[in-house]
């Protein structure tokens, strides 16, 4: 975005009153307003662009390979325009890399790719301040004694056996065989059936 000599006053009176408040005339708040209104629709049209442009990209990435030349200038443009590749421009661009152009934008998109993963990868990992100061867990002096005051150990109590009232079911009590169903009784309206003779 690029700012003309009026806009640039403007925005200098602007930070100036930031940084030393005081009173300002009803121009400058005018102006400031103006200035305000300026950017944002410079920022809505920015995005209509964008969003214009990375239609036209997808378009012409369907038609490859007939839309080579178009589709590598439009790649170069967003990528200009702050675009950050997604997988299938990665795979239009390898699907094109005998063209010089496109070997060469692949390479940058590449690049990009790899830095997105790497800053991801960096906000998630825990920092190394934190592991490094890692202490081990070590046990709290108290709970139960293991020695009496005396010095003598204490006994534990004897475990009791494991009492079963019944005896482990076997398998195929836990699950019975399927029983097949029983064939219906012929009909009395049914035609008799023949057996054919081998």
């Amino acid at each position: 975005m690029a700012f003309g000599t009026e806009e640039l006053r403007v925005l200098r009176r602007a930070l100036a009153l930031a940084v030393h408040p005081g009173p300002a005339s009803a121009q400058d708040l005018q102006d400031c307003l103006r200035l305000a209104e300026s950017v944002d629709e410079a920022t809505r049209e920015g995005a209509r662009l964008r969003t214009f442009l990375l239609a036209d990209l997808a378009r012409y990435r369907a038609a490859l390979p007939g839309t080579a030349a178009g589709y590598l200038t439009l790649m170069e443009e967003a990528l200009g325009a702050g675009h950050r590749p997604v997988p299938d421009d990665l795979a239009a661009l390898r699907a094109l890399r005998g063209n010089p152009v496109a070997a060469a934008l692949l390479d940058r998109c590449e690049a990009l790719v790899e830095q997105d993963v790497r800053t991801r990868l960096a906000r998630r990992s825990v920092p190394a301040s934190r592991t490094g100061s890692r202490t081990r867990l070590t046990a709290i002096p108290g709970g139960k004694p293991t020695e009496r005051p005396d010095g003598k150990p204490v006994e534990r109590p004897a475990q009791e056996p494991s009492r079963r009232d019944r005896p482990i079911p076997t398998p195929g009590e836990v699950f019975p065989p399927r029983r097949k169903p029983a064939t219906p009784p012929p009909s009395p309206d049914a035609p008799p059936r023949q057996l054919a003779a081998v």
